[in-house]
């Protein structure tokens, strides 16, 4: 995958790069206290984004799409042009759990325009306070711009009907990314029923950090998806998770690796429960 940054940035090189370049922070922080937790402190001039509503078009029902569906894509390049986000614009995002959530999202969601500068900080909110980056709070005054031009999301996708015909196929890997109680089918504390999909293999995207929260070494992490992806075929191989969101941790973590990203299965375990048991 050919790509001009690292979609990882660490702390302290970006406390020294605010030094010299313009950066547009986008928060992608989620829950029912994001908003509050926003407003009273934030990487300074962040941007808040949701989840649910901007990130995401939810569904009337989850058996079509998953919980969290793709939003429409004019409608993603008009939140980027709210957002004051161009094609040159430097963007980093974070969220407050290691940047493991609704910020790895967007950073596939921004990538799948064909936007290039877009970097996730790695460990999120808590390693930007760890090394002091500047801070503020309130509502970020945004200079918006006219819609982002977008054609179509260009980063490879995979719909239900072509994975329920491939996923036991040994030409194939599909990647679970959820906790392995909810893989095996113990817990389910989301969606209507427990389980997977049928030939997928799991690995938790927790596994793509260390101790501290961190992703885990691009070279580590090279070897531990080659090794996983063996010699399939990149578009033979698919990520999925609950509902799309953190199995873009895995292909960040995976992009991280300088490997070529895996197609990505937005609807998930919360479409494919509802259509294919």
């Amino acid at each position: 995958m050919s790509q001009t940054i690292s979609p990882v940035i660490q702390a302290a090189e970006l406390k020294h790069l605010l030094q010299t370049e313009s950066i547009v922070f986008i928060d992608a922080s989620n829950g029912p206290k994001a908003k509050a937790n926003f407003l009273e402190s934030h990487l300074a001039g962040a941007r808040l984004v949701d989840l649910d509503t901007q990130l995401a078009e939810i569904p009337i029902d989850a058996a079509f799409g998953g919980r969290h569906p793709l939003p429409k894509i004019e409608v993603f390049g008009q939140l980027l042009g709210e957002l004051g986000i161009t094609p040159e614009t430097h963007v980093v995002v974070y969220d407050d759990k290691n940047g493991s959530n609704a910020a790895a999202r967007f950073w596939w969601m921004l990538r799948a325009v064909g936007h290039q500068k877009i970097q996730v900080l790695n460990g999120g909110l808590k390693e930007a306070l760890k090394y002091e980056l500047p801070m503020g709070n309130g509502e970020a005054e945004i200079v918006k711009t006219s819609a982002y031009p977008t054609t179509n999301w260009m980063l490879p996708l995979i719909e239900i009907e072509e994975l329920a015909r491939v996923s036991e196929n040994d030409a194939y890997v599909v990647i679970d990314v959820r906790d392995a109680a909810r893989y095996r089918g113990e817990v389910e504390p989301i969606d209507l029923v427990a389980g997977h999909i049928p030939g997928s293999i799991n690995v938790p995207f927790t596994e793509n950090l260390d101790a501290q929260g961190l992703f885990l070494p691009a070279e580590e992490l090279r070897r531990k998806y080659h090794a996983i992806l063996g010699d399939k075929k990149v578009e033979n191989s698919i990520v999925h998770c609950g509902s799309g969101v953190t199995a873009c941790h895995t292909l960040l973590a995976i992009a991280h690796a300088q490997l070529p990203l895996p197609r990505l299965y937005v609807g998930s375990w919360s479409e494919w429960s509802r259509n294919k048991l």
